[in-house]
């Protein structure tokens, strides 16, 4: 089991413009369907953050939903909106031992 973790550092203040991009994609299904999903946020440090949280059986399912995400017809557009809030990410891939 593995879990994946997209951390976004968000700019001071975009936080309800991330959080309203995000249910919308969430409505639009555009996140992988996983029955481990989750949505973090953390308000310490140097700046907002924004954790996706995502559970997958093997990496391969995770490579498969990452590029069922990237094709979907929305999501340059979403995508393109969403960026312009965050000034840097990363992420994480965490094996459940």
């Amino acid at each position: 089991m593995y879990i994946v973790r997209e951390i976004f550092r968000l700019k001071f203040g975009h936080y309800r413009d991330v959080k309203a991009l995000i249910d919308e994609a969430l409505s639009k299904k555009m996140f992988p369907q996983t029955n481990q999903s989750r949505m973090l946020t953390d308000f310490t440090g140097p700046s907002y953050r924004m954790i996706l949280e995502s559970g997958f059986e093997a990496l391969g399912d995770f490579e498969e939903s990452l590029q069922m995400e990237m094709a979907a017809g929305n999501w340059n557009e979403w995508y393109h909106r969403f960026k312009q809030h965050v000034e840097s990410s990363e992420r994480e891939i965490l094996k459940i031992v």
